[in-house]
């Protein structure tokens, strides 16, 4: 094994016979440009609603829950899809966000989430996985789409207001923390530790 890895080494860096510097450097960089375009090709199509949901647990689970919701059908119809919210837009975090996420496929090899039961077991642990990734990283992907500075006071509730106007502004707290369940039901949680908002009441499922 040793000596065939020195004899392709050899080969490698032996100076070419046949083709000039600057062919091989054309050739270089075309098969560069073709590897890079299938590279985020691929990376796209990870990221479509059509992918998230070809497996039956998100389908039937999460993306049931998601199609109640404003986020997902709305006057403006605009709507939120799966990548929007799960997986960071700037390359160098995504690529992060997917190299996380290639572990998670290990529930869907092995059955850990395949029945609604199972996945009614795990349902608290995967929302807290999600919760501290959001608290990590400042809410990034709701700030990607709801901006602090765009904000009409004078169409929030009082209470949206005061919590948006004091906490935000503050950057004491960050939108995962008023706002889990927002988009799906909240997991059943042990009494006495249900998430809370800043005011300490606690946050019904929306």
């Amino acid at each position: 094994m040793r000596l065939r890895l020195r004899q392709f080494w050899q080969i490698v860096r032996r100076p070419s016979v046949h083709y000039s510097l600057g062919l091989l450097t054309i050739g270089g960089f075309i098969g560069g440009v073709i590897f890079w375009g299938a590279f985020n090709t691929a990376m796209e199509a990870t990221n479509t609603e059509a992918f998230c949901t070809g497996c039956h647990e998100m389908r039937d689970n999460v993306f049931a829950e998601l199609k109640t919701t404003i986020h997902y059908s709305n006057r403006s119809g605009v709507r939120a899809i799966c990548s929007d919210c799960h997986v960071p837009h700037n390359w160098t975090d995504k690529i992060a966000r997917k190299m996380q996420a290639s572990k998670e496929v290990w529930g869907k090899v092995f059955g850990t989430i395949d029945t609604p039961e199972k996945f009614a077991a795990m349902r608290l642990e995967l929302a807290q996985h999600e919760w501290s990734r959001l608290k990590a990283n400042d809410s990034l992907e709701c700030r990607n789409c709801h901006q602090y500075e765009s904000m009409d006071f004078t169409r929030q509730s009082v209470r949206a207001q005061t919590m948006h106007a004091t906490y935000l502004a503050n950057q004491e707290k960050t939108c995962i923390d008023c706002h889990k369940g927002i988009a799906h039901r909240l997991p059943h949680v042990p009494p006495g530790a249900a998430p809370t908002d800043t005011s300490g009441q606690v946050v019904p499922a929306k």
